[in-house]
């Protein structure tokens, strides 16, 4: 343990601070680190150089080079920089390069130097031109704000969102601030920018003076600045050698601390731990490193050669040419285990444990003194607790080995704790080896969230690995799995020295049916780089044809996606690419296609009857379809035309339509109903009234009800109306009139064809009693019961049932008969069946 902690070094009393090393850097570099702009994204990110020429006295004649390394000094891409000359560099939360030039455009570029878009910082920038830029984080995403040559500030908080704000001026401000940085409060971000022994915020509203509680006097500068990570603290670097600490808002005051050095440092960034009370700020020269706080001593490291930090969550990184270090402040966990005599519970379960191995005694005297305190589930939770921010495996595992030994003593220890930390543990070894460069604390890594660490490895192509944490974690398909292979499908079909179909063959056999995945997003991408064949061959197995349709129609295969939508039975979705097509296509190519597609076709006409009638009409015109030629005009004479002549007009064209078509019925039909309208015309010219629309049936029975009897028999006999339906007619027409005495006139005008039993039936539906009784009498033998029993002669229709001896005729009249008044009737009828039956 000694010589555990021989790297560790003291800042006061309270913390202490050690630097490891991460990485032995083997990168080429073919600048020093002063020539060039660099940026180094947080939570272990990527490395970006680009010589910076523009610097230089005289500019180089060659083009910068920007290079993008892994944290480990992997190379990931190098690209011979084109554009013009580059202020500054940064990273976006979503690992995007962005690159900020002298005339206000922003260049982002990917991982792999991949040009995605850019965007313009607006037109007072590009007037006046970038005199310096940064790059920030807020909770909202990454913002970049700039110095323009004017000396005014110009920012934008969200660069996936871009809206710009122009900060106020800042009053008598004639040349470039000494220093100035971004600072976020109540989710806003702000400029604090240092003029001379003055500070300034810059909101949106205004520009304010503001003063650090606390500050030794003799201040005539500031010379840097930095906030903590997460904006919440504030360091001030004053030309006296003093350095201030306290709140970003500058309303409290942590420390000061005097480091005696007036050069201004080349970089100066805090270095704190979650959750600590802990504040120390670290501060670069060219060959000193510094750690300052709450002490009147500070921790001292000699740099070999040009370092740069990076400030992280929990500590700092430090990388030069040749190494990568981490510097961050001892967990307490760790001091409590490893500090020297510590008698902590964590320490002397990891004594008892190695005692242990060693066959030892001792083992079960430092096992018993913890457990005679009560501190065993305490000691087990500091081992495992300090395992997580132990960088190194041999020390992870004598840690986890410690609590696992601990853990046999407890009888009810939950068992998550340690086995959530030896899979956390597992994966953070993963990904910070060499070849992977990703130098991820457990603190990091905890508020990174794995979700968001896969997403990383999409980025760096490292599918494989991603896909293995995700088995070893168990997360959910679309979570993990699925959503990996939906990524590197993307990647791979960006890969063009390869056919298309060996491309969708291994997509197919690597993703399969694999749920959550779709083929048509992938599809997507590969016409989006140009490849429209395999495109259409991905879509091929995609099994939604809601997903093909769409981008078939937007690739311009309008006759494949009717085809797909045909097939899927989604009456819409065929709705959704005819109507494309007729917008796509000209007229006559749209007929064609649609009668090569008979389902196609139907649902269009049904959508041409509600919608287009003309469009309907030439349809049927192309396909020579007379028979529904017809039918369109005939609901065109009735639908479109009031008057007479057009309506007739249409009749005849749908009757020679018919005609055509061979349908005789059809156009008969039509003709009588040409004849039909003229008539309702004259009659309503001569007559009044309204004729025209009634049927046949309904104009003789309007004229039967006018009194025209004649002008009735005439229509017809015009249009042969059977005897039997115009007798019907004619009775009902009259009994409605309730004309009895025409009415009995006109049943013994001739002999009825339909006979006299309708005309009790419409007698007694009008409760005429009376007039029944007229022509009940008349009834003919075979309706003479029923007759009777309609008019309420009961008795007399049981005497008419008995001489005709018809069972069925007796047992009406019996159904008909009623206990209190009828049962002589009932009687008879009885004795009479009887009788029958003994014969």
């Amino acid at each position: 343990m000694d010589c555990y902690t021989a790297n560790w070094n003291p800042l006061g009393d309270s913390a202490f601070y050690r630097k490891y090393e991460l990485y032995s850097m083997d990168w080429d570099l073919k600048e020093e680190l002063r020539d060039c702009l660099v940026a180094a994204a947080p939570y272990g990110g990527p490395i970006a150089l680009l010589r910076n020429p523009w610097r230089k006295e005289k500019p180089a004649s060659a083009r910068p080079v920007l290079e993008i390394y892994s944290a480990s000094g992997v190379p990931l891409a190098s690209l011979l920089w084109k554009s013009g000359p580059v202020v500054s560099l940064g990273w976006s939360a979503e690992e995007e390069l962005l690159c900020v030039q002298e005339d206000g455009v922003v260049l982002v570029y990917g991982l792999h130097g991949d040009f995605r878009r850019h965007f313009s910082m607006g037109n007072e920038v590009l007037q006046n031109r970038v005199l310096d830029a940064r790059i920030f984080h807020t909770e909202f995403g990454s913002g970049v704000a700039i110095l323009t040559g004017a000396h005014r500030f110009t920012l934008s908080a969200n660069v996936g969102d871009l809206k710009l704000r122009r900060m106020p001026e800042v009053p008598g401000l004639q040349s470039a601030p000494s220093c100035w940085t971004t600072v976020c409060q109540d989710r806003v971000a702000h400029i604090l920018l240092a003029v001379g022994p003055d500070l300034y915020l810059l909101d949106h509203a205004a520009c304010s003076a503001v003063t650090p509680p606390g500050l030794a006097p003799g201040v005539s500068s500031f010379l840097q600045m930095a906030v903590s990570f997460t904006y919440r603290h504030l360091a001030l670097f004053t030309d006296t050698g003093y350095i201030w600490m306290g709140t970003a808002s500058l309303k409290e005051k942590l420390c000061e601390f005097n480091c005696n050095i007036r050069a201004p440092p080349k970089q100066m960034v805090w270095c704190s731990r979650p959750r600590s009370k802990e504040r120390a700020v670290v501060v670069a020269w060219e060959r000193r490193l510094m750690v300052v706080g709450d002490a009147p001593e500070s921790i001292q490291f000699v740099l070999d050669e040009d370092s740069y930090l990076v400030p992280e969550l929990d500590g700092v990184r430090v990388f030069s040419r040749s190494t990568h270090e981490f510097l961050h402040e001892v967990p307490v966990a760790s001091e409590e285990i490893f500090k020297i005599a510590s008698m902590a519970p964590g320490a002397l379960l990891l004594e008892a444990q190695k005692e242990y191995e060693k066959e030892s005694q001792k083992a079960d005297e430092y096992l018993r003194e913890i457990q005679e305190l009560g501190q065993l589930p305490q000691a087990v939770q500091q081992c495992i607790e300090a395992a997580g921010h132990e960088h190194w495996p041999d020390m992870q595992k004598s840690l986890l080995r410690a609590a696992s030994f601990g853990k046999c003593f407890l009888d009810r220890f939950p068992p998550d704790s340690f086995v959530r930390m030896c899979q956390d543990l597992r994966v953070l070894n993963a990904i910070r080896d060499y070849h992977i460069g990703i130098p991820l604390t457990y603190s990091q890594y905890k508020q990174l969230t794995i979700q968001v660490l896969l997403d990383r490895l999409v980025l760096r192509r490292l599918y494989p690995l991603a896909i293995q944490i995700c088995e070893y974690l168990r997360l959910p398909e679309v979570q993990g799995v699925s959503r990996i292979l939906a990524h590197w499908a993307c990647y791979k079909v960006q890969q063009k020295d390869v056919s298309d179909e060996d491309v969708a063959r291994a997509i197919n056999q690597k993703l399969g049916d694999t749920p959550g995945v779709s083929y048509s997003d992938i599809a997507a991408r590969a016409y989006g780089c140009g490849r429209t064949e395999l495109a259409i061959k991905l879509l091929e197995y995609e099994p939604r044809s809601g997903e093909q349709v769409p981008l078939l129609l937007k690739m311009k295969r309008s006759k494949l996606a009717l085809s797909k939508a045909i097939e899927s039975g989604d009456t819409d979705l065929v709705f959704t690419v005819l109507l494309h097509l007729k917008n796509e296509l000209n007229r006559g190519d749209f007929f064609m296609t649609l009668r090569n597609q008979p389902m196609a076709l139907s649902l269009y006409r049904q959508f041409c009857k509600h919608q287009e009638l003309e469009t309907l009409k030439d349809l049927y015109n192309q396909d020579d379809n007379h028979q529904e030629l017809g039918s369109f005009h005939i609901r065109a004479s009735y639908a479109a035309e009031e008057r007479i002549e057009g309506r007739v007009a249409a009749l005849q064209t749908a009757a020679d339509a018919f005609y055509k078509a061979k349908n005789e019925f059809a156009a008969k039909a039509t003709e009588d109903q040409m004849r039909l309208l003229r008539l309702q015309r004259r009659l309503e010219d001569e007559l009044g009234g309204q004729f025209l629309d009634l049927s046949l049936h309904d104009t003789v029975t309007t004229l039967i009800l006018s009194g025209q009897n004649k002008r009735a028999e005439q229509l017809a006999r015009d249009f042969r109306i059977p005897d039997k339906r115009l007798w019907w007619l004619k009775l009902t027409a009259l009994a409605d009139l309730e004309d009895w005495e025409e009415l009995e006139k006109f049943s013994k005008s001739k002999k009825s064809p339909i006979g006299y039993l309708p005309f009790v039936e419409i007698c007694m539906k009008q409760h005429n009693k009376y007039e029944a009784k007229k022509y009940a009498s008349r009834v003919g033998p075979e309706q003479k019961v029923k007759a009777l029993l309609l008019v309420g002669d009961v008795a007399q229709a049981a005497d008419v049932a008995i001489e005709h001896r018809n069972e069925a005729e007796m047992s009406l009249v019996l159904s008909h008969c009623t206990g209190s008044t009828d049962g002589a009737t009932a009687d008879k009828i009885q004795r009479a069946r009887a009788q029958a039956q003994k014969k």
